[in-house]
């Protein structure tokens, strides 16, 4: 449960790297998690939250 966003739940997730040939291999897309202090509190959180978060107490 390391690479989960606290706030809306997404994760990792899995995908291919591409080659020019063609060629597909497995790989996993990581999330952009930021620790941020939220009421007092340590969570972890993606970026994308934190920018939602910013637009909806303005």
């Amino acid at each position: 449960m390391a690479r989960v966003c606290e706030m809306c739940g997404r994760g990792t997730m899995t995908g291919f790297n591409v080659s020019h040939s063609k060629v597909r291999t497995k790989r996993t897309l990581k999330i952009n998690l930021q620790s941020k202090k939220i009421d007092g509190k340590k969570t972890k959180i993606c970026t994308s939250c934190i920018k939602t978060k910013s637009k909806k107490t303005k």
